[in-house]
């Protein structure tokens, strides 16, 4: 269907592609080639980017999981060493409360020598898993170590410091497992 000039008729073209889909109607096959390039491009990119989205929940996850096994590792004991604190409470209770002449009397001298040993392997073995006493007396009251009982009128050191501790407290690595219970001095009245 030419027209005089060798040039296909337009009347007879719009016959023929009646019914086509639009999309395919004035693009050359060079422009519907680009815009599938590009509709593809834009959807390698978009799977590009929840590709490096994935990856980095991934390592986030990872990270997370280490942290958290580490922190298991470390603190397992936890539980088990709060509830042991008493041991070493009364050893030094214990020790505390045996008078001077109890203590020179040669038939309790094994007796005590026993109960010393037991307090220092007590405190070897805390040391080996990272269970460290928390120091108080003369130190400012720190109420992420101390839990103060009382206040007791002293004007020898300055307000707010540490002047008896009434039950030591302990840490387990860089956790507080117990606070010391404490005496903190006041102005006096």
């Amino acid at each position: 269907m030419m027209n005089d000039n060798g040039k296909i008729d337009d009347d007879a073209m719009e016959a023929e592609l009646k019914g086509a889909p639009e999309q395919f109607l004035d693009q050359s096959d060079e422009d519907l080639v680009g815009d599938q390039l590009a509709a593809l491009q834009a959807e390698l990119d978009e799977a590009k980017q929840q590709v490096l989205y994935a990856r980095a929940e991934t390592q986030n996850v990872r990270r997370r999981l280490e942290k958290e096994k580490s922190d298991a590792q470390a603190y397992a004991a936890t539980g088990f060493a709060r509830d042991i604190l008493s041991v070493p409470d009364n050893l030094a209770r214990a020790l505390e409360a045996m008078p001077a002449e109890l203590r020179e009397d040669e038939r309790l001298a094994s007796l005590i020598a026993g109960l010393e040993a037991t307090r220092r392997e007590v405190e070897k073995v805390f040391g080996q898993h990272g269970i460290t006493r928390i120091a108080a007396v003369g130190l400012p009251l720190d109420p992420n170590q101390h839990q103060a009982m009382i206040e007791v009128p002293n004007g020898s050191v300055e307000p707010g410091t540490v002047v008896q501790e009434m039950q030591s407290g302990y840490m387990i690595k860089d956790r507080l497992l117990r606070p010391a219970l404490v005496a903190v001095a006041k102005a006096p009245d």
